[in-house]
């Protein structure tokens, strides 16, 4: 099979699928069904620096990073060969997704790989802070002897509030239950109730009720400061908060001040408003330092499984647009797919902007040099449009050509 494509509307075609790079440690099962599809694997462990990684870009088809690395629009900018991004991660907020859709690159991630991760941590961190498990450690660690029962609770006939009820916060249910807890959940779209889960009307309702509140949303205007001073208000005094969410979601300072006061019994938190770039020493947020608190360097989603998991999906999505045009699972651009490609045919994919008239163009330009159209498939959002065609085999070069000249074409390219 031999792919050929443009990075603008007239570059120059290279054969795929080519060669593929890819940062900070992802793991092994990626590099693995890259390989077996006939790509050239480069593997690096750590990130790279901007301008760095404009120059280990020269030649590469597809790019695979996690959390750390930039890829800002400059960069997009100077990589002509860059046909894919594969986020292994959660989140994309480190790519820039519109100039990538800009120049024909969607960007795929794995949204639901590390579900479990999370549900367990969450779990784990709800029984520790019932049991102050981390307190009497630390004291441990200290020299101090501190063997009580006082404050300490089985979390069986517990009541665990969910804020988000979606992959996450459903599969917390069912295991909270599985440890006698009783379950109740808030989501603004309307879930089905797994096990004995019962939904709740309000988030106001759900924090006075719960004896421990685990939240499970994105990162929205909406979310932003969600749990601040009036939400601890609600509480139930002594209530647990666990944040493995997203770090806009908790006003730290104001969850500091319910622990030290005693109106919040515990909480534990694996993200954080800013971040650090790298591993190392110097970070410090409102909680630091302050009993009752669990603080993780967000490792939710970080276990071999879900590694795993995340790599295979982010690289079968790669393989799938790359040898098919699948752009299915993209996060910045339509989502077309068509069944596997009939052999003796070519596959045509042209991203353009969305305006009136470029298919047209496409078949008249088709039509001219007697190429019939045997499949086609368009979706489009509010500025581009993703199209994918099988046609006759024909000279794969002069069509290519003529697709390019279009002026509002962003990308093209050719499976044959």
């Amino acid at each position: 099979m031999t792919a050929m494509k443009t990075p603008g509307p007239a570059g120059p075609a290279t054969p795929a699928p080519g060669r593929a790079l890819l940062l900070e440690g992802i793991h092994h099962s990626a590099i693995e069904a890259l390989e077996s599809a006939g790509f050239a694997v480069e593997t690096l462990p750590g990130a790279l620096e901007p301008d760095d990684l404009q120059d280990a870009l020269a030649g590469v088809t597809v790019l695979g990073i996690r959390s750390r690395t930039r890829l800002d629009a400059d960069c997009l900018r100077e990589s002509d060969d860059l046909t894919a991004v594969g986020c292994f991660c959660i989140g994309t907020n480190h790519v820039d997704l519109d100039a990538a859709a800009t120049r024909g690159v969607p960007v795929f991630n794995s949204p639901f790989g590390n579900t479990r991760s999370v549900a367990e941590l969450t779990l784990a961190e709800i029984v520790l802070l019932h049991r102050r498990v981390v307190d009497r450690s630390t004291e441990l660690h200290r020299g101090e002897w501190r063997k009580s029962a006082s404050g300490c609770r089985e979390v069986r006939g517990r009541t665990l509030g969910i804020v988000g009820y979606g992959h996450i916060g459903s599969q917390l249910s069912v295991l909270a239950e599985g440890l006698g807890m009783q379950v109740l959940f808030h989501d603004v779209a309307h879930r089905l109730p797994l096990g004995n889960a019962f939904a709740v009307g309000s988030l106001d309702e759900l924090l006075e009720r719960s004896d421990v509140v685990s939240l499970h949303v994105p990162a929205t205007p909406l979310t932003e400061g969600m749990i601040g001073p009036a939400a601890f208000g609600r509480m139930r005094p002594g209530a647990i908060l666990v944040n493995n969410a997203r770090g806009s979601l908790v006003d730290l300072d104001a969850a500091a001040e319910a622990l030290r006061s005693g109106r919040l019994g515990g909480i534990a938190v694996d993200v954080y408003p800013s971040e650090p770039e790298s591993n190392g020493p110097g970070f410090s947020c409102p909680l630091s330092g302050v009993p009752g608190a669990i603080l993780t360097p967000h490792i939710g989603g970080s276990t071999e499984e879900a590694q795993e998991t995340i790599a295979r999906d982010v690289a079968e999505k790669l393989l799938r647009f790359v040898l098919g045009g699948s752009s299915r699972g993209a996060v910045n651009v339509p989502e077309v797919d068509l069944p596997r490609r009939v052999e003796g045919r070519h596959r045509i994919l042209h991203f353009h902007r969305n305006v009136p008239g470029v298919l047209g163009r496409m078949h008249t330009m088709l039509a001219a040099r007697g190429i019939n159209i045997h499949a086609e498939y368009l979706q489009s959002d509010f500025e581009r449009s993703y199209v994918i065609l099988d046609v006759d085999a024909s000279d794969a070069a002069m069509v290519q050509a003529d697709l390019a000249s279009i002026p509002e074409t962003l990308r093209v390219r050719l499976i044959c």
